[in-house]
């Protein structure tokens, strides 16, 4: 069985113009008035469609079509969120190609024992609000409601996750982790360029590596560049160079398993006649290796408490994201390859190095993940691409592992 292509691409172009951002891309950040419209697009879809819409606490948007059975369904999604000046691909390719499975089994009037599920998972990105994969988060770990729905906006403190879910309208009253899946299946594209590099169709996603994100803040004094002598100077912008410098080496490493990225910095008060006061930087270290990933904390952590101490400065540090690594199920995994090599597509069992709603996932039911190539490897990017032919190939075989996993009439 095979989907409609021409009406994936029409939908997916539909809604890369809601946020659209430089022609190609999209800024779509989550609780926003740009994720409110995409919402409520999919939600008139969904109805359309004939499933029923269900909105749950952290405003995860549901949509069940009924199959013969009363059991759990057959669960796909990902999320319409994304990074600011991002691509039109990513995460919505997952919830836009869930609803085109679901049309095509309504076009050939398929009926299936069990139910299917389509989920579109609140904050993915993590862009605005922490934790990032909140939605899916949430939904494995219902017992963190409150305390997530009180997680303030980096850029504005009075905004909240759950001001922002009541002020568009997704403050649902649905139990969050109140429907138990059968299994979970998302379709991505790679993110990365194995996939393009190696020519191959369909990537098998067996993990997902483990992501470690901490926010350091250094504190020395302000102080005039051009008066105050080296020996004298509290200069936090210096010694976080230093450490940045170790941070970036430490991947570089012969047979390193780690890695490690710097991504945002400030310095106060941010003038350039000003010795800096204060240096803040975000650490982003990640492995398919827990015992590497945690002892690259720990090997980090030691050297920028050794380069703060020897200088006379002071420290901060926040935990924001500690996400493990995580297997997916092999039966799903091996459904997944099966039915794009049965699609004549060749196929890689390989590991995501982003993190996804799936890992969130794999903690409540059997799940998987299904990759189609992203071109140079892009992403979180507006010049984000993925050929059309890719992007029906994954959806095609999206279609199948779900339709062998909820049985046809």
């Amino acid at each position: 069985m095979k989907i409609n292509a021409q009406r994936l691409l029409d939908n997916l172009q539909r809604y890369a113009k809601i946020g659209e951002a430089q022609k190609t891309g999209v800024e779509r950040i989550a609780l926003s008035e740009e994720d409110r419209e995409a919402r409520d697009l999919l939600k008139q879809q969904m109805l359309e469609a004939g499933l029923e819409v269900l909105i749950d606490r952290i405003g995860n948007m549901i949509g069940i079509r009924k199959g013969l059975r009363d059991v759990p369904p057959v669960t796909m999604g990902s999320h319409l969120d994304t990074v600011y000046q991002g691509g039109c691909y990513d995460g919505a390719l997952g919830v836009l190609a869930g609803l085109e499975v679901i049309q095509s089994l309504n076009d050939a009037n398929v009926i299936t024992e069990k139910p299917i599920a389509l989920i579109n998972f609140t904050n993915e990105e993590g862009v605005r609000f922490a934790p990032d994969m909140m939605g899916s988060h949430v939904f494995a770990h219902p017992e963190l409601l409150d305390e997530i729905l009180e997680s303030p906006a980096y850029d504005n403190a009075q905004d909240t996750v759950g001001s922002r879910l009541k002020a568009i309208g997704y403050s649902g009253d649905m139990p969050c982790g109140s429907m138990e899946p059968d299994s979970f299946l998302e379709l991505h594209i790679e993110q990365g360029p194995t996939l393009e590099l190696e020519k191959t169709d369909i990537g098998a996603v067996e993990m997902v590596q483990g992501i470690y994100w901490t926010l350091y803040t250094i504190k020395g004094q302000a102080n005039h560049a051009g008066t105050t002598p080296v020996p004298y100077r509290k200069d936090a912008g210096y010694a976080a160079s230093e450490v940045m410098h170790y941070i970036g080496d430490y991947s570089r490493k012969a047979n390193s398993q780690v890695l490690t990225t710097v991504g945002t910095i400030s310095f106060e008060p941010n003038a350039i006649n000003i010795v800096p006061e204060k240096a803040g930087f975000t650490l982003d270290l990640r492995s398919v290796d827990y015992e590497a990933l945690k002892q690259g904390q720990i090997d980090i952590d030691q050297k920028i408490k050794a380069v703060v101490q020897a200088v006379g400065l002071s420290l901060e540090r926040e935990e924001m994201v500690r996400f493990a690594p995580v297997q997916f199920d092999k039966e799903v995994v091996g459904l997944v390859a099966d039915e794009a090599e049965a699609l004549g597509l060749s196929v890689k069992r390989m590991p995501s190095g982003a993190g996804h709603d799936a890992q969130m996932m794999a903690s409540v039911c059997p799940s998987a993940m299904i990759f189609v190539p992203s071109v140079e490897g892009i992403s979180h990017n507006v010049k984000e691409l993925t050929h059309p032919v890719d992007l029906e190939n994954g959806t095609n075989v999206l279609l199948n592992a779900v339709l062998r996993r909820a049985g046809e009439d």
